[in-house]
């Protein structure tokens, strides 16, 4: 049977007795096209473990499984394990696990299952645990490579550029990490039910090396949000509140000595201004210590 095929979808689902959960997030793929490509922009091959998050009905994992040594996905609705176990039965490379991925030891996971195969990650990712689920693999650094499909306005989020209005904190989060790229855009027909916006695939090819020097990584985070909580301000309001300890005259002065203009907003910034930023506060509070 033609998994990706709507009237075979249908009827696979009614022979289960399976019911759409709408607090699960839950949108099926019947375009053949979508998985084929988020599997093959994925990149994965024979000497790749492919961790899956919220595999559905199977129609991506198919594809995985049949570019990928192993794929491992991770499914919280157990009304989906009976349907998976017949989808996927003809792929002994295949292992369906009953979990919540954010309930996931994402290391311990990865030594289990993926021994002597680079990890990475694709999915099709709920919409409602999409930022979540990012920054616990992200923060994980045990995968090569990241392909999803989420939320379309949340993937320009991500690989927005500093003075755009899609640019935020969550931007340079993923940023820091990862290289980020958004490859196409997957419209609502493409699913049942369909949702009601527009989803697209982005891959983040995670950083080995980061090319900046920051003296601080708490420091850094924490001069992104204090500036992104007051965007449309200048940032020496948001590292003034941000960091109460310097004060809006040592905000200021953190400003001057990373060499930007006094009236600079933080959204124009982007990772290695932040970076001086995040240096000369520290270099600032080592000077106020007794």
């Amino acid at each position: 049977m033609e998994r990706n095929d709507k009237a075979a979808i249908e009827a696979l689902l009614k022979r289960h007795g399976f019911h759409f959960s709408k607090s699960m997030g839950q949108n099926f793929l019947i375009d053949p096209d979508i998985p084929y490509n988020i599997a093959e922009a994925s990149g994965a091959d024979a000497h790749c473990g492919v961790l899956e998050i919220g595999p559905g009905i199977g129609p991506l994992t198919q594809q995985l499984a049949q570019r990928a040594g192993r794929v491992v996905a991770i499914e919280l609705d157990t009304a989906l394990l009976p349907i998976l176990q017949e989808t996927m039965a003809e792929y002994d490379n295949v292992t369906i696990r009953h979990g919540d991925i954010l309930k996931q030891n994402l290391p311990e996971l990865v030594a289990e299952v993926f021994d002597g195969l680079t990890p990475m990650v694709c999915a099709n990712l709920p919409y409602n645990i999409t930022t979540p689920v990012l920054t616990a693999l992200l923060e994980s650094q045990q995968f090569s490579a990241i392909t999803v499909m989420i939320q379309r306005e949340v993937a320009k989020r991500i690989c927005a550029q500093p003075g755009t209005s899609d640019y935020g904190a969550f931007s340079l989060y993923c940023q820091y990490h990862a290289q980020c790229e958004l490859l196409f855009e997957v419209p609502p027909d493409c699913f049942i039910p369909a949702p009601k916006v527009t989803s697209a695939v982005i891959t983040l090819r995670t950083r080995q090396k980061r090319p900046w020097d920051i003296a601080d990584e708490a420091v850094f985070f924490r001069a992104v949000r204090a500036s992104f909580a007051m965007r449309r301000k200048k940032l020496s309001n948001g590292l003034s509140s941000g960091f109460p300890e310097l004060g809006k005259a040592g905000a200021e002065a953190v400003i001057a000595a990373a060499g930007f203009d006094a009236n600079v907003r933080g959204e124009t910034l982007g990772i290695p201004e932040f970076a001086r930023i995040a240096n000369e506060i520290v270099r600032q509070k080592e000077k106020m210590r007794p």
